[in-house]
């Protein structure tokens, strides 16, 4: 494979910057633009050091640097590779990631160091995707359950499920190759009660994706209501920012704010949207339904009323689409005096918040609402192994359907080896999850989605 290089910090102006490079060549091409201070031969320096010097193109210095070296295979993508370690300019990093493909090196795709560890036996499929989860995570435990299947636990756990099956399917050739002793019987017992364990084992695995995707999407929040309800004033509260622009002018909010924010290790897409009413300018028309449709699709619709005003046919509009929802109802500006109709309210069973967007009062007890309602505190992260990868969840649940298949074939006494077509099918969906049976459009699709330089 060539030797590639790409700039692995993120874009921008820092402290430092690195310039990744990894191959064969990987050593000779730092040579030629890489000047120690105290020269010594690539075969004296040890992995895992770092050497003190300058970036060279022809006489002229680029930049003072520190460069670590690693030696093949303990490297990141278990090959020769390096990192240069220069101030954090765009214009000199880019300097030296010209320098160094002039002299040879391949500009990296996007994922191709994880790519190239995956592929050299560094890591399975899975602890490679578990990387740009971990780079992308929003929370503490969205980063915890990433770096808990990066370290493999997941892939252990599916190298078991795939080994029993494996095992099954001995026992079924053996009962093929000799039928004089009459084990068919047995087998079938003894196969139905292990595909009963597997089928529990994979049933955890596909229920524990609910959690995951609440670790890793977030739980989508809308904040629906009236025009000068107090919708943005809340999601300044939130974020504890002026995000959104406030103001007496009804209909200030035209279009959607989307901002991320995490309650108990959860992260929450609050979506603020335009004020619900019967608009007579176009653009706010437009608002108006993109709000609706939202709210349609979000997991929780926070609802917020003016309580110092009586409930109007718009306000009963809104409260009609929270039927069907996981919604809260929130009476803000309690601060003033309460005159809306509270009974008519509690008629749509949602829990019901009082709060104040200008004193803060009420917000715990909205954080508590949301967290009970989606049982927050229940999602463990230490002692569960958690799917968040909806790739491995579709995967999980072929493998449960032809276990249901393989079971029905036992209970129905059809011949054993029908039975292992169904088990051949499992031992190849499962070996997609590790990379053992993946195709290389899959693998390409998956490194495709990563950063530059990662």
């Amino acid at each position: 494979m060539s030797t590639i290089v790409a700039i692995s910090t993120a874009p921008g102006i820092g402290g430092i910057g690195i310039i990744r490079m990894s191959g064969e060549q990987c050593f000779e091409i730092l040579n030629k633009v890489f000047k120690q201070k105290n020269a010594q031969d690539i075969e004296d320096i040890k992995g895992y050091s770092i050497k003190y010097g300058h970036i060279f193109d022809n006489n002229s210095i680029i930049d003072e640097v520190l460069v670590s070296y690693f030696k093949a295979p303990k490297s990141y993508t278990a090959e020769n590779m390096c990192e240069i370690n220069s101030h954090g300019g765009i214009v000199i990093m880019n300097k030296i990631l010209d320098l160094c493909i002039k002299n040879g090196a391949d500009l990296a795709e996007p994922g191709e160091f994880t790519k190239r560890a995956f592929l050299n036996g560094r890591l399975d499929l899975s602890q490679a995707e578990a990387v740009i989860d971990v780079i992308n995570s929003k929370t503490d435990r969205e980063a915890k359950v990433s770096i808990e299947q990066l370290e493999g636990n997941l892939s252990e756990k599916i190298t078991k499920i795939r080994k029993t099956i494996i095992s099954v399917m001995a026992d079924i050739e053996a009962t093929i190759d000799y039928p004089e002793y009459d084990l068919e019987e047995v087998t079938n017992s003894k196969i139905s009660d292990i595909l009963d364990n597997v089928d529990v084992l994979l049933d955890e695995l596909e229920k524990s994706f609910y959690n995951g995707k609440i670790l890793r999407e977030g739980i989508s929040t809308a904040i629906i209501g009236k025009p000068n309800a107090g919708k943005s004033s809340l999601l300044n509260l939130i974020l504890n920012e002026e995000r959104a622009i406030v103001t007496d002018i009804e209909g200030t909010t035209r279009d959607t704010i989307e901002e991320f924010i995490s309650i108990e290790g959860i992260p929450l897409k609050i979506i603020d949207t335009a004020g619900i009413r019967n608009a007579s300018d176009e653009v706010e028309k437009i608002g108006v339904n993109k709000a609706k449709e939202i709210a349609k699709k979000s997991d929780i619709v926070i609802a917020i009323f003016d309580c110092n005003k009586q409930l109007t046919n718009e306000d009963r509009e809104i409260l009609e689409l929270l039927k069907e929802k996981n919604a809260i109802i929130l009476l803000n500006k309690i601060d003033l005096t309460k005159n809306i109709q509270i009974e008519e309210i509690k008629k749509y069973d949602k829990p019901v918040v009082e709060i104040s967007t200008k004193t803060r009062e009420g917000l715990d007890k909205l954080y508590k609402e949301i967290s009970d309602m989606f049982k927050l505190n229940e999602i463990a992260v230490d002692d569960e192994i958690i799917v968040s990868n909806e790739r491995h969840k579709t995967i999980i649940i072929k493998s449960k359907n032809n276990l249901d298949k393989a079971r029905e074939t036992i209970k129905n006494n059809m011949p054993i080896d029908i039975i292992s077509t169904y088990l051949k099918e499992i031992i190849e969906e499962l070996g997609k999850i590790t990379g053992e049976t993946v195709t290389e459009d899959v693998i390409s699709e998956i490194f495709s989605k990563f950063c530059l330089g990662k």
